[in-house]
């Protein structure tokens, strides 16, 4: 509620600006921020599915428009563009529209450039463009084909945001822009992201739902079978994935760089990228690769190179001529971007202004209707120009039926309109074109002319009444219209040859990233406050490892840089990490809870490299445990899995090797327990059942040991010791167990203190 705002005294305004309102900070909020996302979704990010245009595209190409910058005309100063576009109809900064601009006219962004651009525009390399006081631009066939009509009440017009002019709501578009040069835009709470696509295929397939409505989205994909990017590349996406995605208006496109096999002296080859991903930085890319062939990530790669100059000329040569040219590829596509993945998010304003996600049909649909609209506007904007211009004839005829009394009344009335249009009953418009006709027009040829135009007129007229009255017309001229804006972009032109071809790799075998992993022995070092490194060889003299002040080793693990590392938390998860991906052995290394998200309370109980099939036995502190397959303990998450569910009061103690056929556990109170390892369940996670009884304590290790060589355990100084007596210790499972013989490791441990 706003309070009442007294008059200004001696003209000069209150001291609280008359505009204090009493509303609750959070309603206030709520409607603002519901302002702002309705014009962030309308006028910035989401594109109209009639023209495919956001404002900004749609006020450049009309300023454009208005500058006069047809395909034919001289260039104009980019600066001049911006400025008259910001003046007149964006209220926005000079930069977005200069950006937005120079999208629309390169050729590696837009598949149909709407700008002719002159001068430094930017490159695939990502090389930025020049300023806009240095560039010159006009429109292109394309932009001129979705402005067509402009002039001819085609689409309605609205205030421009200073409110001193009128701009389109919508154009034309002649074509289906929106799927023709894709568009992208992250609104509030909402994101489009529509792949280009090649006109001739998309008109076809509008052509064929204007004579078949009720055509099926796999109809529409015999003319459609996916996008068509600017840059090229191969399509590997499977059919079904396709339909699905134009179905749904939801999905992606894998698409890869197009490569061949040089052939070279000797028997040597190498690999030349003739076409890479939609979006992607050449620089970027060739960058990255040669990342990977320093950091031997890639060992198959030996060098790369970029020998581009009008087209795309990348070299990758194999490091050894004996490496598949099939497998090398295989393993760069997936470590790095010559392959990627093209979201495809249909969600556009649809005729009404609302936002939704279409389906590649219903996208169609919208065109199709949008331009049915247009025609008939158009047609009944040309109606009425006729109507106007059969009404002026109507009037010159009179001049040449009674030639001698119109001169006699222009050369002695003083006021001759309304003498003309009392004498003849004219009308204001007529008595103006009358006294505007010159002499040399007062001929016998003129009165036929104007009887052929008044004729061709009338019958024009008739046909464009027959036009609006029917529907079937009206599809007719649709199919017409589109059929002759096909041939802008026929296959046999520039713009129409289809760039991104389709490629099928179902038959190929996945290629594990792993297997390209260089394998090298490393000896990964943990200390007990949690700093991990990755030591090159394996190393056994602990001796010389340092630590930070306080700290010392906790694990030490020998393996290889392609294993996997899993890490057993005190809460009972799991953890898993690529032991390439570890930190090296200089400095100290790094935090351990900076890979893996393990809380400061709690610790990590095992360390080892993960062996395909391997069983472990896992228990907590209050004596439960169970078997589980290695395999099951792969996390694919930095938050682990969980495998053993532990009690709010207890832990995860034990992690050690199933590999025996007894299982022996101690206790806090120093009571041992061996039993038949067939007694504990194998189980993916859970609880698991009872292992040892205590009135007080808990469970303080287990260890799994086979029959024919005994228990041991290993004191301080890494020897083994035997447990002589271990079988007076066998008992059933959950019992309690009797008292450790005598010389029994004084930590009550198998592994030592």
């Amino acid at each position: 509620m706003a309070d009442d705002m007294s008059p200004p005294k001696n003209g000069e305004p209150p001291e609280d600006g008359g505009r204090i309102v009493n509303e609750p900070i959070g309603e206030a909020l709520s409607k603002r921020f519901l302002s702002y996302a309705l014009s962030t979704i309308t006028a910035r990010a989401v594109p109209d599915v009639r023209d495919g245009l956001k404002p900004v595209h749609r006020r450049i190409l009309y300023g454009m428009s208005n500058l006069g910058l047809s395909p034919d005309s001289a260039f104009k100063k980019s600066a001049k563009i911006v400025g008259d576009v910001m003046g007149d109809f964006h209220p926005h900064g000079d930069s977005a529209i200069y950006d937005a601009m120079v999208r629309l006219a390169q050729d590696f962004s837009s598949r149909y450039p709407l700008v002719d651009g002159q001068g430094n525009f930017g490159n695939v390399d990502g090389d930025s463009p020049a300023a806009y006081r240095y560039t010159e631009a006009r429109m292109t066939q394309a932009a001129l084909l979705l402005l067509e009509g402009i002039a001819e009440d085609a689409v309605d017009f609205r205030e421009t945001y200073s409110g001193q002019g009128q701009e389109p709501v919508v154009l034309p578009a002649a074509f289906p822009n929106l799927l023709a040069n894709g568009s992208t835009g992250i609104a509030v709470g909402m994101a489009t992201a529509v792949p280009p696509h090649n006109v001739a295929e998309l008109i076809d397939a509008c052509l064929h739902l204007i004579k078949t409505p009720n055509a099926t989205v796999d109809d529409l994909m015999r003319f459609v079978p996916g996008p068509d990017f600017p840059t090229g590349g191969l399509v590997v996406e499977p059919t079904a994935s396709i339909r699905e995605a134009y179905a749904t208006g939801r999905g992606g496109f894998r698409l890869r760089s197009k490569w061949e096999v040089e052939e070279m002296a000797r028997g040597t080859w190498r690999i030349i990228v003739t076409e890479i991903p939609f979006q992607v930085q050449k620089a970027k890319l060739i960058s990255a690769l040669a990342d990977l062939v320093e950091n031997k990530k890639a060992p198959l790669l030996g060098d790369v190179r970029d020998e581009s100059a009008e087209t795309v000329r990348i070299v990758l040569e194999p490091r050894a001529r004996t490496v598949e040219p099939a497998v090398l590829m295989e393993s760069l596509f997936k470590l790095s971007e010559l392959e990627t993945r093209i979201p495809l998010n249909m969600n556009v304003l649809d005729a009404q202004g609302v936002p939704r996600v279409m389906s590649l049909k219903e996208v169609l649909q919208a065109f199709l209707d949008h331009q049915r609209d247009v025609l008939q506007r158009r047609t009944a904007f040309r109606l009425r120009k006729i109507a106007a211009r059969l009404e002026i004839l109507a009037g010159l005829l009179v001049v040449y039926l009674n030639l001698d009394e119109v001169i006699r009344i222009i050369r002695n009335e003083d006021e001759p309109k309304p003498v003309l249009i009392k004498r003849f009953k004219l009308n204001e418009i007529q008595a103006e074109a009358i006294l505007n006709t010159r002499l040399r027009q007062l001929r016998k040829l003129e009165e036929m002319e104007i009887r052929r135009e008044d004729k061709a007129l009338r019958e024009e007229q008739e046909a464009l009444t027959l036009l609006l009255g029917s529907d079937a017309r009206q599809w007719t001229k649709i199919g017409q219209q589109l059929t002759k804006t096909r041939g802008v972009f026929a296959e046999t032109t520039a713009w129409g040859r289809r760039r991104a071809q389709f490629g099928d790799v179902s038959g190929q075998a996945e290629i594990s990233v792993d297997a390209f992993i260089v394998r090298e022995p490393i000896t990964v070092v943990l200390s007990e406050k949690g700093w991990v490194r990755a030591l090159k060889g394996h190393t056994t003299d602990t001796d010389t490892l340092k630590y930070k002040e306080g700290d010392r080793q906790a694990f030490l693990l020998q393996c290889e840089t392609t294993d996997k590392i899993i890490l057993m938390a005190t809460d009972g998860r799991a953890f898993t990490l690529g032991a390439d991906k570890l930190p090296g052995g200089r400095g100290m290394g790094e935090p351990i809870r900076l890979m893996i998200e393990l809380g400061e309370d709690q610790d990590l109980i095992a360390l080892f490299a993960h062996s395909p099939g391997t069983k472990m036995l896992v228990a907590s502190s209050d004596g439960h445990g169970f078997i589980v397959n290695e395999d099951e303990m792969i996390a694919t998450k930095r938050a682990g899995k969980q495998v053993l569910s532990v009690s709010s009061m207890a832990l995860a103690v034990v992690c050690t090797p199933a590999d025996g056929d007894r299982v022996a556990v101690i206790g806090e109170n120093r009571k041992l327990l061996v039993f038949n390892i067939d007694e504990v369940p194998e189980m993916t996670r859970g609880k698991g059942v009872k292992l040892q009884s205590y009135k007080d304590g808990g469970l303080l290790d287990a260890v799994v040991f086979a029959k024919d060589e005994g228990l041991s355990w290993i004191d301080t100084a890494g020897r083994r010791r035997m447990v002589a007596e271990w079988k007076e210790h066998v008992g059933k499972r959950a019992s309690s167990g009797r008292v450790a013989p005598r010389g029994f490791s004084r930590s009550g441990k198998f592994q030592g203190e």
